[in-house]
C-alpha cells in the first residue's frame, strides 16, 4: 500500500481478506476428531434441582458423554478471579457467589446450564438433551433491582441476605446535602436506564482442546483479553502452570465488552476435552445468546442538581441501584462504579456525591457493554441540565456555557474523581452548535409544527476516562530481508488493529505497509498482553509500538553510523533512511535491518538482530471528550421519531487514522440510536425473557439513521508518547443523552418533561395521548 503517517485516512488493510471470505473465526477452525457440546439449560429463572436423570439420554445415537454439575464439582475446579474488586457497605469484600460451569444445585437465571451433552454431531446432542429428565422445585423470582433491595425481597444467594453484591460511594454527601438545602433552584430527575445486550454479528463460541502428550490445553475462543484469560484459566480454574495453557483468539465478529472469555461454556469445553481426550466445540445459537450473553446498563437513578440564581451548578447528588444479574461477572464491577467521575462531565460543579448499589436479580449477568458506565453518567448529568434549563427558563446552550471548564482552568480537579489534563470543551460545543445551526432551530420548530410534526434538538457534552490500567505489550521484529512482524498483546474484534499497527510502524520506521505483518490473539507469541477494551489500544498498544520503534531506531543509528563510518551524533533518521548530517551519505532502514543479521557488518560486540519489545502502562487515565447535537422530528399520529441531523465534535487527542476514527464514531452512534429508540431486554415476572429473538428485540436499522456530520478538535495529551486519548466508545457515550434530550425537547410543548429509553413509537404515542388526554 505504501508508507503512511499518522492522521491520514488509510483504508483498513484487513478488509480485502475479510470481504473475500478469508476471515478465520472460531467456527472456521476444524480440529481432528472434534466433537460437539450442547448445553441443556434451565427453563426456570430460580429453582432448585431436585433430581436429574440422564440414563435414557446416554443411550441415544452419537452421544459420547453427558456431564452434570455433580461431575464438575467432583473434579474440584475453581472459578474466575476479579481483577477490579469492590467492597460492601461494611468494608468487607464484595459478595462473590460460586458459579460452576454446570450448576449442580440451584439455578439462578433462565439459561443456566444444568447438563452438557457431548456428541459426535450437535443435532445428536440436541436430541439426547430432550431425553434428560430434570425435576425442579421453583423458587421466588426477582427481575428488578429496586425490588431486590426491599426488606421483603427473597434471598437469591446464601450468605447474601440483602442481595447486594457490593456498594460504592464517592464524594462528600454532607456538603452536597447542605448545598442542595440552600440552593436557589433544585432539579430532580428519576430514570431507569434500559437493559441491553451486545448482539454481535458472530455469536459466542469456543473449542476446548487438550494434548495429553504435553499435558497442555489450547482454548480457541473470542476473548478480548487473551493473556488475562490464560492466567485465570490456568491459575484459578484448572490449577495448572500458565505454560500448560494457550489461548487463541482468531478473527472476532464483534464483542463490545461481551466476549471477555470467562463464560461457563468455555470452562466446560476445556474440562470435557481433557476428560475425553478429544477437542470439544460449542457454538451459541442466536436465541441462546440473547438468553445467556452478558448484558449491561439496567439501573434506576435518582438524581438532584442544585443551581444558583444565574444557573451556576452548585452540587449534584446521584443514587443508583444497578441490577447486575444472577451472577457476578469478572468485570461486572465496572459499569456501576468505574466511571462515576463522568457525572462531572465538562462542567465546574464543585460538589458531587454519588452512590451505586449493585444487586443480584434473576437475570443474565451484566458485563461491560460499549461505554460501560460512561454513557449512563453522561445521560444522567445532561438530562438533568436540560431539565434545569427548562425549569429556570435559561437557554440550554447558555446554561452549559456558564458552567464549562475552560482551557485556562487546566489541570482541573472536577467535583468527583477526575483531574482533567487538557481539552477545549467550549470550542467543541460552539463548533458543534454552529454546524448544527442551533440558533436557527426555533424557526425550524415552527415550520414543523405547521406541518403537524413535533421537532426537538438535544445537546450533550461528555468526558470519559480510559487506559490507566493493565498496560499493553508490543514487539517489533525485523527479519533478515528487512520485513517487519508486529506482535501485539491486544486482540482485534473488528476495530482495525492491523491497519493501526501498520500505520504506526510505517510512520515511525518508514516501512511500506506491504512489508509489515501484524499478529495478535495468540498467547504463545508474547509473555504478556493487556487486551482490547475501553478505548485503550491506540493509547497503550500505540504507545508501546512507538517506544519499541524508538528502541529499534537507537540500535539502527549505531549500525548506520558503523556502516557510514560516522559518529552516532551525526546520524539522523528521516524518510526511511539514516543519513550523515550535512552530506548525501545515507543507508536505508531495510539495508540497516539486513545488516543487523550480518555479524561482519556490525560494530564489535553488538548482538545480532533488530527487534524490540515494550510494555506501556501509564498509571494515569486519558480523557476523550466531545459534544453531540441531535435534531429529531416526531409524528404525533404514530409516535415515530426521525433523526434529521446528527452533529458531533470529538477530541480523541492525536488522530492516528481519520477513516477508522470515523468508523468507530459511526458505530458508537448507531448503538446509541438503538438503545435510545428500540433496544431493551425484557423479562416477565417469572424471569422468562420476552425479547429472546430479533422479532422482539429491536435492533437499529440503516433507515433509523441519518448522515452523521463529524469533526475533530484534537488536543493531544502529554500522558503518552503519541498524544492519543482513545476513540472506541466516544460515539456511544454522547449519543444517549443527546438523542433523548432532543426527544423530550420535541415533546416539551405538550407538557411532557421526561421519557425513559427506549423511546419506541408506542411509548412516545402513549405519552402524547396522555398529555393531550
Amino acid at each position: 500500500m505504501g508508507q503512511f503517517s499518522m492522521g491520514q485516512p488509510v483504508p483498513r488493510t484487513e478488509d480485502p481478506r475479510l470481504l473475500r471470505g478469508g476471515g478465520r473465526y472460531v467456527d472456521d477452525i476444524k480440529l481432528p476428531n472434534e466433537c460437539h457440546a450442547f448445553m441443556l439449560r434451565s427453563p426456570h429463572a430460580h429453582a432448585r434441582i431436585v433430581s436429574i436423570d440422564i440414563e435414557g439420554a446416554q443411550a441415544m445415537p452419537g452421544v459420547i458423554a453427558i456431564y452434570t454439575g455433580a461431575d464438575w464439582v467432583a473434579d474440584g475446579h475453581g472459578q474466575h478471579s476479579f481483577p477490579i474488586p469492590r467492597t460492601r457497605r461494611d468494608g468487607s469484600p464484595q459478595f462473590i457467589p460460586v458459579r460452576h460451569a454446570i450448576e449442580p444445585d440451584v439455578v439462578k437465571v433462565t439459561g443456566d446450564i444444568v447438563a452438557m451433552v457431548v456428541a459426535e454431531m450437535v443435532d445428536q446432542g440436541k436430541d439426547a438433551a430432550e431425553h434428560i429428565d430434570v425435576e425442579y422445585e421453583l423458587l421466588p423470582v426477582l427481575t428488578e433491582g429496586v425490588a431486590a433491595r426491599a426488606d421483603s425481597a427473597p434471598q437469591l444467594h446464601e450468605g447474601c441476605p440483602d442481595n447486594e453484591a457490593y456498594y460504592h460511594e464517592a464524594g462528600d454527601e454532607e456538603a452536597v446535602e447542605a448545598a442542595i438545602a440552600t440552593a436557589h433552584h433544585v432539579t430532580h430527575f428519576h430514570t431507569k436506564i434500559n437493559r441491553i445486550t451486545a448482539n454481535t454479528m458472530e455469536p459466542r463460541g469456543c473449542i476446548g482442546d487438550y494434548d495429553a502428550r504435553f499435558d497442555r490445553f489450547t482454548f480457541y475462543g473470542q476473548t478480548q483479553l487473551p493473556h488475562m484469560v490464560r492466567n485465570t484459566l490456568a491459575a484459578d480454574i484448572f490449577a495448572v502452570p500458565e505454560t500448560a495453557m494457550n489461548v487463541v483468539s482468531p478473527d472476532v465478529g464483534g464483542s463490545f465488552g461481551m466476549k471477555q472469555g470467562h463464560a461457563p461454556e468455555n470452562h466446560a469445553c476445556l474440562w470435557a476435552a481433557r476428560k475425553l481426550a478429544r477437542p470439544v466445540r460449542w457454538m451459541s445459537e442466536r436465541s441462546e445468546g440473547h438468553l445467556t450473553d452478558y448484558h449491561d446498563r439496567d439501573q434506576v437513578t435518582e438524581a438532584v442538581l442544585a443551581l444558583g440564581e444565574d444557573g451556576e451548578f452548585l452540587a449534584l447528588k446521584v443514587e443508583n441501584i444497578c441490577s447486575i444479574g444472577a451472577w457476578l461477572d469478572p468485570f461486572g464491577t465496572i459499569s456501576p462504579v468505574s466511571h462515576l467521575g463522568g457525572l462531572a462531565a465538562t462542567y465546574k460543579t464543585p460538589l458531587i456525591y454519588a452512590q451505586s448499589s449493585a444487586v443480584f436479580t434473576n437475570t443474565s449477568p451484566n458485563g461491560p457493554f460499549r461505554g460501560s458506565g460512561r454513557p449512563e453518567a453522561a445521560y444522567i448529568i445532561e438530562r438533568l441540565i436540560d431539565n434545569a434549563a427548562r425549569e429556570m427558563n435559561i437557554d440550554r446552550a447558555a446554561i452549559r456555557r456558564r458552567n464549562m471548564v475552560l482551557p485556562e482552568d487546566m489541570p482541573f480537579k472536577t467535583g468527583l474523581v477526575y483531574t482533567l489534563d487538557c481539552g477545549e470543551f467550549d470550542a467543541n460545543m460552539e463548533n458543534t452548535l454552529a454546524r448544527a445551526a442551533y440558533d436557527g432551530f426555533e424557526a425550524r420548530r415552527v415550520v414543523a409544527r405547521e406541518e403537524g410534526k413535533l421537532r426537538g434538538i438535544g445537546i450533550a457534552n461528555f468526558i470519559e476516562q480510559t487506559a490507566q490500567m493493565f498496560g499493553e505489550t508490543v514487539a517489533i521484529q525485523f527479519d533478515q530481508t528487512g520485513s517487519v512482524t508486529v506482535l501485539a498483546g491486544s486482540a482485534d474484534q473488528g476495530q482495525g488493529h492491523d491497519t493501526m499497527y501498520k500505520v504506526l510502524v510505517s510512520d515511525a520506521l518508514g516501512v511500506d505497509t506491504d512489508d509489515i505483518r501484524v499478529s495478535n490473539g495468540n498467547t504463545d507469541d508474547l509473555p504478556f498482553g493487556g487486551g482490547s477494551y475501553a478505548s485503550r489500544t491506540a493509547i497503550l498498544g500505540g504507545s508501546a509500538t512507538r517506544r519499541a520503534a524508538d528502541k529499534i531506531l537507537d540500535k539502527g543509528t549505531k549500525i548506520a553510523a558503523h556502516l557510514l563510518e560516522a559518529a552516532e551524533a551525526d546520524i539522523e533518521f528521516a524518510e526511511s533512511a539514516f543519513s550523515v548530517v550535512g552530506t548525501d551519505k545515507q543507508v536505508s532502514m531495510r539495508e540497516v535491518a539486513k545488516a543487523a543479521y550480518r555479524p561482519d557488518l556490525l560494530p564489535d560486540g553488538m548482538e545480532r538482530g533488530l527487534f524490540a519489545t515494550d510494555t506501556f502502562e501509564p498509571g494515569v487515565p486519558t480523557f476523550p471528550n466531545g459534544c453531540h447535537v441531535v435534531e429529531v422530528e416526531i409524528d404525533p399520529d404514530t409516535g415515530v421519531t426521525d433523526v434529521l441531523k446528527y452533529t458531533v465534535t470529538d477530541d480523541v487527542g492525536t488522530v492516528i487514522n481519520e477513516l477508522t476514527l470515523e468508523g468507530q464514531v459511526h458505530g458508537g452512534i448507531g448503538q446509541g440510536i438503538g438503545q435510545a429508540f428500540s433496544e431493551q431486554i425484557v423479562y416477565d415476572a417469572d424471569g422468562q425473557m420476552l425479547t429472546g429473538s430479533f422479532l422482539d428485540y429491536g435492533m437499529p436499522r440503516a433507515d433509523d439513521m441519518c448522515s452523521f456530520d463529524l469533526a475533530n478538535n484534537p488536543v493531544p495529551t502529554k500522558r503518552n508518547p503519541l498524544g492519543v486519548k482513545g476513540a472506541g466508545e466516544a460515539g456511544n457515550v454522547g449519543a444517549l443523552a443527546a438523542i433523548m434530550n432532543a426527544v423530550v425537547d420535541a415533546l416539551s410543548p405538550l407538557g411532557i418533561e421526561t421519557l425513559d429509553m427506549p423511546a419506541t413509537p408506542e411509548k412516545v404515542w402513549q405519552a402524547i395521548q396522555t398529555a393531550q388526554g
